[in-house]
């Protein structure tokens, strides 16, 4: 009888190890393709300052890029199951490339609406590919750990793409549109070199979104998805309106605050994954999102910078018991001939939140910020216990 202990691994190796190669080119890929993720953040200042565009007509340009973004992740969902995750992925990265330069050489507001609607069509159409890439690559007992590195990777990436373009925008714009176009070519090279396609046989892929809507597990899961989605976006369209207009924090302690957010996630994600991994997936959402919930409520209550940091400490806490188990969720619920589609259903409530968020988010901070915060607060309980009652057919499947 043999008295060996099996070695206990090492603490990178038990947050880092055990996955396939070919998701570490994923994840390299994306971490690039983040780091280069500079013109997003600024199109509103771009569109305005160097294209001299009224606010209203921003406002236009950026409502067609929703449309082509709200359209992407439906048609991304149907050629990641037809003609194949790598060639969707690495297809929509080329696109993406093209459509960048296309808006940043575009002088005449024809020619920038066509740019923004073609540039809201591509530069997602990555996602229900790498969605099912990791699927396809990873075991379901590691899936949620290999989400929540995917999730850490583009989080990483996009804080020090947003320093770096702040400065880089202060240098010429069009240094941003460059940088973005080789860092998507430079995703797209990297996964058509060195991820191998994982597509099933077709044999049950055929036809559009019929046999995921029929879903109704999926259909349910995506809706608390929708309120999840709704949740984090207002910190990217309302949070810095109520935050520099009503409390009167100045841009720079706004930015402060916020900056918390990225340090958490890069900080403390890699070590709770696993350990989260193992949970019971539609308890740990709901605790996700009942902790967002109340961290955006929380918000009414904030005077200061510090008041401000404490309420993103919360919601950042719950942002992280979310991370990666979406991803696990949707792919086992998803057949995998379809997981394509399943994935682009899922990518589908977020590009809808990102129209909803502002127009729901606008009305409601009119009304008082209180009315906005707490509303959202009921959001996240709302979606908590949607999530709760989805918990016992989620673990059937």
């Amino acid at each position: 009888m043999s008295n060996a202990i099996a070695e206990k691994p090492s603490f990178l190796r038990s947050k880092f190890g055990g996955l396939p190669r070919p998701f570490w080119a994923l994840w390299g890929g994306t971490l690039v393709n983040r780091l280069g993720t500079m013109v997003l953040p600024f199109t509103g200042v771009y569109l305005t300052q160097s294209r001299g565009l009224s606010v209203a007509a921003a406002g236009v340009v950026m409502g067609v890029f929703g449309a082509g973004s709200l359209l992407s992740q439906l048609l991304a969902g149907v050629l990641a199951d037809r003609i194949g995750r790598r060639a969707t992925l690495s297809g929509g990265m080329l696109a993406t490339a093209v459509f960048m330069l296309a808006l940043g050489y575009s002088t005449s507001l024809p020619a920038i609406l066509v740019s923004m609607f073609g540039l809201g069509l591509v530069i997602d159409v990555y996602r229900p590919a790498s969605n099912a890439l990791v699927a396809d690559l990873v075991s379901p007992e590691e899936r949620p750990r290999a989400y929540g590195l995917l999730f850490w990777g583009i989080n990483l990436g996009y804080s020090v793409g947003m320093t770096a373009g702040g400065w880089l925008a202060g240098q010429g714009f069009l240094w941003l549109f460059w940088i973005d176009a080789v860092s998507s070519v430079v995703f797209a090279v990297l996964v058509w070199r060195a991820v191998p396609e994982t597509r099933p046989t077709q044999r049950h892929a055929a036809g559009g979104f019929g046999v995921v809507l029929r879903d109704r597990v999926m259909v349910g899961f995506t809706l608390v998805m929708l309120g999840h989605a709704l949740l984090y976006l207002q910190t990217t369209t309302m949070l810095p309106v109520a935050m520099t207009d009503v409390v009167k924090l100045s841009p720079q302690e706004f930015g402060l605050a916020m900056a918390l957010n990225g340090v958490l996630i890069v900080v403390v994600q890699p070590l709770v994954s696993g350990w989260l991994g193992r949970r019971d997936p539609a308890r740990t959402l709901a605790l996700g999102l009942a902790v967002m919930g109340a961290g955006f409520a929380m918000t009414a209550f904030v005077t200061s910078t510090l008041g401000l940091a404490a309420t993103i400490a919360v919601w950042t806490a719950g942002e992280i018991v979310l991370a990666g188990i979406p991803g696990a969720v949707t792919a086992a619920l998803a057949p995998p001939e379809l997981r394509g589609r399943y994935a682009g259903l899922f990518g589908f409530a977020w590009s809808l939140a990102a129209v909803l968020a502002p127009m729901l988010g606008g009305p409601l901070l009119a009304l008082g910020s209180e009315v906005l915060w707490f509303t959202m607060g009921g959001v996240g309980a709302v979606s908590a216990v949607g999530m709760l009652l989805l918990g016992p057919a989620i673990r059937r499947r």
